[in-house]
């Protein structure tokens, strides 16, 4: 019996292989590195609001509202209408401390108030900004305990905003 040749040929040839050994050396590496970092990396998220234009008299009567206004001069605080209060800088530098304490001042007058606004000239630095947000939202104290602090809660409810 005669035997049925096909009319295709089987090429001959290089056979090519695919090298991974770098890719995976790549990723021997690579993945304990992300899991090690994936542990240390946490996300905060601080919700600010825009300042609210002023609303009807009676409101403004009734409704004290913390104004921080940090311009190129020193910081000023105000309740929404004056001025009640300026910080200079000291030595070239706002005086983070002097806010802090008017700022626990304000919260030991009017403990149900929460919102604050921070204001800013437009050439201050925006790391001025960040530090003074933080003073207005929370103030270390001592405790009994030798050497240890306790963080309180101010004003937690912060607009941002230009300096009128």
């Amino acid at each position: 019996m005669a035997r049925k040749r096909h009319h295709y040929k089987r090429r001959g040839g290089n056979t090519y292989e695919i090298d991974v050994t770098t890719f995976l050396n790549l990723m021997v590496v690579l993945v304990p590195f992300l899991l090690i970092t994936a542990v240390f990396s946490r996300l905060t998220i601080v919700e600010l609001n825009l300042p609210s234009g002023t609303g009807s008299s009676s409101e403004v009567e009734n409704s004290f509202r913390v104004e921080v206004i940090v311009r190129d001069t020193g910081i000023e605080i105000g309740n929404g209408t004056d001025i009640i209060a300026a910080i200079p800088k000291k030595e070239g530098e706002y005086d983070f401390e002097s806010l802090s304490d008017v700022m626990l001042e304000l919260k030991r007058g009017y403990p149900d108030r929460e919102e604050a606004s921070v204001l800013m000239e437009s050439q201050i630095p925006y790391d001025y900004l960040i530090q003074a947000m933080d003073t207005v939202r929370s103030v270390e104290l001592p405790t009994d305990v030798d050497n240890e602090f306790e963080l309180f809660a101010l004003f937690t409810e912060i607009s941002v905003g230009d300096a009128p």
